[in-house]
């Protein structure tokens, strides 16, 4: 009977203490904004590029991912207080490990984020001609050293597209390539997307300094 008592007790403690961390409070506050190389908005892949968020003063001093959207922007959901974002490796502009932007928290927080992306394309357009997608744009070089490596238009029927999830690309000859000169692409619509009411193009560029490519914004063509 003792044993009993006893047991019946630990489930009470257990019990009451399981409420106690699902009381909780849900974090209510959040940051949000845009990447950002001066005045011109970063693209980048889905799930590919990620900031890390920090704060001071705890125990289990952890990092907070912040996945970054293609069109570069991103929202994390956090407690009120101050935080240090770091840009890390991996993606298409210079790493800061060491130069963390500090930002207080403080309800609906916007915060754009810049970053030194190694190359940049710029003044793209897209013009179809029957079954011809031409596109043109510009690639210009941030980072000094920085070579190009790769050059694609990217067609897919879905607004989620990129090097990885497509339905076609076209990979730009780079043997004449030039750094601000106009680069001019003609690519055929392929079969199998004729018949679609629209589809979507974005370019990407790949520099020498990272794996990773950076993107222009998705651009909606009506067939």
């Amino acid at each position: 009977m003792k044993k009993r008592i006893i047991y019946t007790l630990s489930l009470i403690s257990i019990s009451f203490l399981s409420c106690e961390k699902d009381n909780f409070d849900a974090p209510g506050a959040m940051l949000e904004g845009q990447i950002m190389y001066q005045d011109l908005p970063i693209s980048v892949r889905t799930n590919s590029a990620e900031l890390e968020l920090w704060q001071d003063g705890y125990a289990l001093n952890e990092f907070i991912p912040v996945f970054i959207a293609q069109d570069g922007t991103y929202s994390v959901s956090l407690f009120d207080g101050e935080y240090k974002m770091v840009r890390k490796g991996g993606d298409p502009w210079l790493p800061q490990l060491n130069d963390t932007i500090v930002v207080q928290v403080n309800g609906n927080t916007q915060l754009d984020v810049p970053v030194t992306p190694y190359v940049t394309i710029t003044n793209e357009s897209f013009q179809l001609n029957g079954q011809q997608l031409n596109s043109s744009f510009q690639i210009n070089q941030i980072v000094e050293n920085s070579e190009i490596q790769e050059v694609l238009v990217i067609l897919d029927n879905s607004i989620l597209l990129d090097k990885n999830i497509n339905t076609a690309t076209k990979a730009v000859n780079l043997a004449d390539f030039d750094f601000d000169d106009n680069i001019s692409v003609d690519m055929e619509i392929p079969e199998n997307l004729r018949n679609e009411d629209y589809i979507f193009v974005r370019i990407g560029a790949r520099s020498s300094m990272s794996n990773e490519l950076i993107y222009t914004n998705v651009q909606k063509i009506e067939l």
